[in-house]
């Protein structure tokens, strides 16, 4: 039997402390990672090292005998054993006083009026190294600032050069629009002239800046100091991913939100959609107080909560009652809606349940690995299946653009180039890249850095992924009519997967077809009986799609039939836009067979519009609640705040007090109610491991969602009371709201502010890790209810039709097609007008230019829209952007007619 292989390790000494380290990583992050408070700038555990500020500066000695000692880049600096050095030698800290000096020479004296004061990382570095007093009394260098869009404001004045934004946004991001230009000693961060910054994860450069060059303007536009933010541990609502997030609240308003650590998952970085999206919970037309018509035809007036609930219940009573639950509402709340109405009354609310359903198969049956975001950031192979994952899935498009960079880690390792030394890395590599193929129907993101990409049809992507299984596995069946390029393409592909080490399979529901997500399970099958470990990664439609579809019940179109079928009186429909989900004359015509609608949400939406009754639900920021990602991962998101309009309360306590109306019992608080949700299914058992308990308490103590220097808590309220109030009181989480409470030894999942002493920054999250970069201490939050099976066989192939002249196929923008996010006007100004997408062989065949404006028909509507025309569009289908508004929803595959119309 051979020995287990111990990893290397190396012995420095810190200090004249001995340490037992990694040798394959720098000094700073080891020091930081060991305690020790060492100023930086231009590092960045995503990044890498450069060596750009000086700023961490220590004393290095050649052995025990050396006194002296030189000055070296800690960051710079390899962990060889036997390295000895002193952060406190005298020679150290003089260096670190002066850069900082020479920093702040030209730096604005403004820290009571920048928005990133109080939670600085510059101001705590500059009190860290010791620059007390500042001698410069000259003019100071001067910039203009740019119009950088709707997302980040930009004040140049601050900038201390440390390059930390376009090595994010132009090395790690993929951004060209951002660059460092320089002129003598004038040196200026930003684009070539003022517009809107084209990258989807620019909003990062907020939290990537050390200092407030790049600020959130959002933010800025009703500003609050960052000490007087309200925040609680929450999980981004605006696709599957699942990505942590910190929103903040002040006077009942959500005002901000920033990136929450997961070390599995989204790292240190949010897409735009996850960090703006907010908006909506501030909207001035969402629902505020309970709603309720006398008829159809009559105006709905206010009435009491009390009321609105013994109406509903007396409709429930009544009458044979359907309920329709949400993938975007949370698995207590869909729970809750099944207890109600019952679980053969209970439809999940989604037209993609049959997919949803498949993925959950494919993904418990199957013998690949689920990825995270960190596992898929690792794959050296990969292969996307009719996917844009910049629209779908923001933060996994990010992980798979560092996962490309695996052949020039590999080549980095064998010429003993250490990975953390970035450019050296990048310098050795040039453009060698690990292998990432795209297929899908129109251009992505990804393009620009994948091997190859072949463009069409789903079933014309099914089809070319067969061949693939094919030539990873000779017993199972070639592709019908392919082409000798799509042949070759194939063997590239089969080729690439065969020889890594770690392949990875992405796909999702977002194109509607069955073929892909089954080529995707067929794939791995053929890696895992060629001896491969394959990695899986499969994208559903919303924030909660697979919890709804392990809580289990029938999809949308079944509720609709019965609907159609005469066999409802009261719909009683959970934080769901029925609107976007079913085509409008179905909809309309069905919703005239019920004779009561009852609708729970947090927007105003035609259906809520067309509800006898209205019950204003809580948004992610005012309601606890856990989701499911794409992964199986079950996390819990807390109530920031609670919502100054009393009626405005959580989905799953609107039905938890109509319960007893009915006879029912749902538990008198969230822990009774996730309890019976975990109990209603094995698959959903773990649900209450996510997070501890109401019950929990660190040495009799809660966990404060304020910051210990959280202000004016008397003035707030001094419009109406002169007297502090009474904080609200929380039964449903260990979370208080208040400053008061325990601040150490909190749970991963409920630390509600990242802060250290020192360290006010973002940059705090240091102090809260296993390791640099790793999973946080105590574990990553959340807990996976997915584990994949070992079943190799492939699933049966569906027949291949011949193409239809101008068959829809959906295409997705991040901002647009996701609901929630684009009722905010931050995102709302980047949403496009509608559009039909073509290629230029189809506009010519249609008799079509491009910029024509368009009017479209499909399954009996009509509607406007532009027409776009672009070589990187799949021939004889037309691209239609899935929820934009304007655009109606009909089913993918549905035959368009197209023809020109006056603007």
């Amino acid at each position: 039997m051979t020995a287990s292989r111990k990893p290397p390790s190396a012995t420095i000494h810190i200090d004249g402390k001995a340490h037992v380290v990694d040798p394959s990583r720098n000094l700073l992050e080891v020091a930081l990672e060991l305690g020790y408070d060492l100023p930086y700038f231009c590092w960045h555990p995503a990044l890498g090292s450069v060596g750009a500020c000086r700023q961490c500066a220590v004393t290095q000695f050649r052995d025990e005998n050396d006194a002296q000692g030189r000055v070296v880049m800690a960051c710079m600096t390899p962990c060889t054993d036997k390295t000895r050095v002193s952060l406190a030698h005298a020679d150290a800290v003089e260096m670190r006083e002066g850069v900082i000096e020479f920093l702040m020479t030209n730096h604005p004296h403004d820290c009571p009026v920048c928005e990133e004061g109080g939670q600085c990382h510059l101001q705590d570095m500059t009190l860290m190294a010791g620059h007390a007093y500042r001698r410069y009394r000259y003019t100071k260098r001067t910039h203009l600032n740019q119009d950088l869009g709707a997302f980040v404001g930009h004040e140049m004045n601050r900038c201390i050069a440390c390059y930390r934004c376009v090595r994010f946004y132009r090395e790690y991001a993929g951004g060209e629009d951002l660059n460092v230009f320089g002129a003598h000693h004038h040196v200026y961060f930003g684009r070539a002239a003022d517009g809107t910054l084209d990258s989807p994860f620019a909003g990062n450069l907020v939290e990537v800046c050390p200092t407030g060059v790049f600020t959130d303007k959002t933010y800025g536009e009703s500003y609050t100091r960052k000490w007087d933010l309200q925040q609680a541990p929450s999980v981004c609502h605006h696709c599957a991913v699942g990505c942590n997030i910190m929103p903040g609240e002040r006077y009942g308003r959500l005002k901000r939100v920033e990136n929450r650590y997961h070390g599995a998952l989204n790292g240190y970085f949010l897409c735009d959609r996850g960090r703006y999206g907010y908006q909506y919970v501030n909207a001035d037309d969402r629902p505020r107080q309970p709603l309720l018509r006398a008829d159809r035809d009559a105006p709905a007036s206010v009435v009491t909560a009390d009321a609105a609930l013994e109406q509903l219940a007396q409709w429930i009573r009544g009458g044979r009652t359907l309920g329709i639950g949400s993938p975007r509402a949370s698995l207590e709340a869909n729970h809750a809606l099944r207890a109600i109405v019952g679980a053969d009354r209970f439809h999940r609310g989604s037209m993609d349940a049959a997919l949803d359903d498949l993925a959950i198969e494919i993904l418990q049956r199957g013998p690949a690995r689920i990825a995270s975001l960190h596992d898929a950031e690792q794959a050296d192979a990969v292969l996307v299946l009719g996917e844009d994952l910049l629209a779908t899935g923001a933060r996994l498009a990010l992980a798979l653009r560092q996962a490309t960079r695996q052949a020039a880690f590999a080549a980095a390792d064998a010429a003993n180039v250490p990975r953390w030394q970035d450019h050296s890395v990048r310098l050795l590599a040039q453009d060698l890249r690990s292998p990432l193929f795209i297929l899908s129907a129109h251009a992505t993101g990804l393009d620009g850095i994948a091997r190859r990409v072949f463009r069409g049809a789903p079933q014309d992507l099914a089809r070319l992924a067969q061949e693939v299984v094919h030539l990873l596995d000779y017993t199972q069946p070639r592709a019908p009519d392919l082409d000798d390029d799509a042949i070759h393409l194939a063997h590239d592909i089969a080729e690439s997967l065969k020889k890594a080490q770690r392949p990875l399979i992405v796909g999702g529901t977002s194109a509607g077809s069955a073929a892909l997500l089954q080529e995707a399970a067929n794939l791995c099958a053929a890696l895992a009986r060629a001896g491969r470990a394959p990695s899986i990664a499969l994208l559903p439609a919303e924030c909660n799609s697979l919890g709804t579809a392990l809580l289990g019940g029938a999809g949308l179109d079944a509720a609709l039939a019965r609907i159609e079928a005469g066999e409802v009186d009261t719909l009683l429909v959970l934080e769901n836009n029925l609107f976007r989900q079913v085509p409008a004359p179905r909809l309309k015509a069905a919703l005239d067979r019920v004779r009561h609608l009852a609708v729970l949400d947090v927007l105003a939406s035609p259906t809520t519009a067309a509800a006898d009754l209205v019950l204003p639900a809580g948004s992610f920021a005012e309601a606890d609640g856990t989701l499911v990602n794409y992964e199986g991962r079950a996390q819990r998101y807390f109530q920031v705040f609670v919502a100054q309009d009393a009626d405005i309360r959580a989905s799953w306590r609107w039905l938890q007090q109509l319960a007893p109306r009915l006879g029912k019992d749902l538990g008198a608080n969230f822990d009774a109610l996730t309890a019976a949700c975990a109990a209603s299914d094995p698959r959903l058992a773990r649900i209450v491991d996510a997070a501890p308990s109401a019950a929990f308490r660190i040495h009799g103590n809660r966990i404060p969602r304020q910051p210990h220097r959280y202000s004016g808590r008397t003035a707030m309220n001094a419009g109406r009371d002169i007297h502090e109030p009474r904080p609200p009181q929380d039964a449903d989480t260990p979370l208080a709201f208040s400053m008061e409470g325990a601040r150490s030894g909190v749970p991963s999942a409920e630390i509600p502010i990242f802060w250290y002493p020192r360290w006010n920054s973002n940059q705090s999250v240091n102090k809260f890790q296993q390791e640099i970069g790793g999973p946080l201490r105590g574990g990553d939050p959340g807990v996976r209810l997915i584990e994949p099976g070992s079943a190799v066989e492939s699933y049966d192939r569906p027949a291949f039709r011949a193409p239809v002249l101008l068959e829809t196929v959906w295409l997705h923008e991040l901002f647009g097609s996701e609901e929630l996010s684009a009722r905010g006007p931050a995102i709302a100004s980047r949403v496009p007008e509608p559009y039909v997408l073509l290629h230029p062989q189809t506009a010519d065949r249609v008799g079509l230019a491009a910029g024509a404006f368009v009017q479209v028909q499909a399954d009996g509507q009509t509607w406007q829209a532009r027409l776009r025309v672009s070589a990187a569009m799949a021939a004889d289908v037309a691209g239609v952007p899935r929820g934009l508004p304007g655009v109606p929803v009909f089913a993918a595959g549905t035959v368009l007619q197209l023809r020109g119309a006056d603007p």
